[in-house]
C-alpha cells in the first residue's frame, strides 16, 4: 500500500501537478494564520515588542524572557490567561517562554510566533477578547447585570453589596469621571 502511494506522488509530479502534491502533503489546517486567529497572542505580543522597541531595551533572549515575565505580572483577563498557557505566571503548569523570548530576540515578526505556538498548544489561538460595550452610545439600563458587572470589572472596581440592576447603574455613574471621564460630561441622560 506505501509502495502504491509513493508512486502516485511521483506520477503527479512527473505530470506537472506539483500543486496537487503539495495539497496532498500540506493539508490547509497546517498552513500559517487565517484572519482573526490568535487575537489575544497577535496583540499581546505586538504591544510588547513595540514596547521593547520604544524603551531600547537590549533583544537578548534573557532580556526579552525578563520583561515578558514582568509584563505579565501586569496582564489582565484574556491576556493573563495567554501568559498562563505560556508559562510566564507563576502558578503555569507548563514552561515555554522560549519560544516567545528567542524568536523574539531575533526580531521574528509576532504573527510567525505565534503560529508557532498554535502548534504547541491549540488553546493559545482560541483565545479572543470580549466585546468592549461603548459607554458613550449604550443605554446602562439596557444592559444586562452581568454585562454591567464587568464594565466595574474592567476598570478593576466591584459593586459590594449591590444586589439591584440600579445600584449598579449608580456605582457605574460615580466612577464614571475616574475611568471614563470624556463620556461623564458628554452624557447628560444618566
Amino acid at each position: 500500500m506505501f509502495n502504491v502511494g509513493i508512486w502516485f506522488l511521483k506520477m503527479l509530479t512527473q505530470y506537472g501537478f506539483l500543486p496537487l502534491v503539495v495539497l496532498i502533503l500540506f493539508p490547509k489546517a497546517s498552513w500559517g494564520l487565517r484572519e482573526g486567529d490568535c487575537e489575544v497572542c497577535v496583540s499581546f505580543l505586538g504591544r510588547f515588542y513595540q514596547s521593547l522597541k520604544d524603551s531600547n531595551t537590549e533583544f537578548t533572549q534573557a532580556n526579552v524572557e525578563k520583561e515578558f515575565i514582568n509584563a505579565c505580572k501586569e496582564a489582565k483577563g484574556k491576556e493573563n490567561r495567554l501568559c498562563y498557557y505560556i508559562g510566564a505566571t507563576s502558578d503555569a503548569a507548563t514552561k515555554i517562554v522560549n519560544e516567545v523570548s528567542k524568536p523574539l530576540s531575533n526580531h521574528i515578526p509576532v504573527e510567525k510566533i505565534c503560529e508557532k505556538l498554535k502548534k504547541k498548544d491549540i488553546q493559545i489561538c482560541e483565545l479572543k477578547y470580549d466585546k468592549k460595550i461603548d459607554l458613550s452610545t449604550v443605554d446602562l439600563k439596557k444592559l444586562k447585570v452581568k454585562e454591567l458587572k464587568k464594565i466595574l470589572e474592567d476598570w478593576g472596581e466591584s459593586c459590594k453589596g449591590c444586589a439591584e440592576k440600579s445600584e449598579y447603574i449608580k456605582k457605574i455613574n460615580e466612577l464614571m469621571p475616574k475611568y471614563a471621564p470624556n463620556l461623564s460630561s458628554a452624557r447628560t441622560d444618566l
